[in-house]
């Protein structure tokens, strides 16, 4: 089977580039899953109930996020309703939503994405390997194919969570940084990992913000209020190939499309 994994949607820029394509993606590329981080969809930073809908309309099958998820208030009755937005995992108990998804495919094939978030210049939430060692072990034997988006900020970090998973899911996907990496691999237990996938959203920026305010920041050390950028508008994606009955990647290559 093939997965299609879109990167961290920024903003309306990055909403607009995802309704544009994926469809055609999902079509030309004969896709069977689609996966896409959406926590920074709503103006940068967040998502409401409306964004999420209107993303999962578009086909997206899951909806992952990671520290951003709580920014807009209004989430947090939504996303105890509404399985396919996923928060980190590794969030205390207690807090709403849930951390991973098992459905099926429209070819019936069993999958399950979870969603879980580093620790290292992160939130000190729970720890992710160990969280992790807990869903896995509950999952039903069935579903082998098991996408893992893994929220975090540094690269040692990343890698040594996809060597920790190895040969118990099919992928380790990176998210957060919004700069897309160039070491996709499956690794030999047959764990396809990328550190980032990057950000679908603006690239004339800095990480989807305005340039300006964001060299505010860095130059006069002042909260400046940092607003979605517009120029240079790409969707940052990978794409795995699976196999459904072993659950083992053979396959990851990076996407890229420009927008209009």
């Amino acid at each position: 089977m093939r997965i299609l994994f879109i990167g961290d949607i920024f903003g309306s820029a990055g909403r607009r580039v995802v309704a544009d394509h994926v469809q055609d993606i999902v079509r030309n590329h004969q896709i069977d899953l689609v996966i896409a981080n959406g926590e920074n969809a709503a103006a940068g930073f967040g998502i409401t109930p409306r964004v999420a809908e209107d993303l999962l309309g578009l086909g997206i099958d899951v909806l992952t996020s990671g520290n951003h998820i709580w920014d807009k208030k209004e989430i947090v009755e939504y996303i105890a309703s509404q399985p396919r937005l996923l928060r980190p995992a590794n969030y205390p108990e207690g807090a709403p939503g849930q951390g991973f998804y098992c459905g099926q495919t429209r070819g019936g094939v069993p999958y399950a994405v979870i969603n879980l978030q580093g620790r290292t210049h992160m939130p000190n939430i729970d720890c992710p390997f160990r969280r992790a060692d807990s869903i896995l072990a509950a999952l039903p034997a069935e579903v082998r194919i098991r996408v893992v988006d893994f929220h975090a900020e540094v690269t040692s970090e990343k890698i040594a969570f996809s060597w920790y998973l190895d040969g118990r899911v099919t992928a380790v996907i990176g998210t957060h940084t919004h700069v897309p990496t160039a070491d996709e691999r499956v690794l030999p237990g047959g764990a396809a990992c990328l550190t980032d996938v990057g950000m679908t959203g603006p690239y004339d920026s800095v990480i989807g913000a305005d340039k300006q305010a964001a060299l505010g920041r860095f130059l006069q050390a002042m909260p400046h209020r940092l607003e979605p950028a517009t120029g240079d508008v790409r969707l940052a994606a990978a794409i795995l190939d699976a196999d459904e009955q072993t659950g083992r990647a053979s396959a990851i290559r990076r996407l890229m499309i420009r927008g209009d």
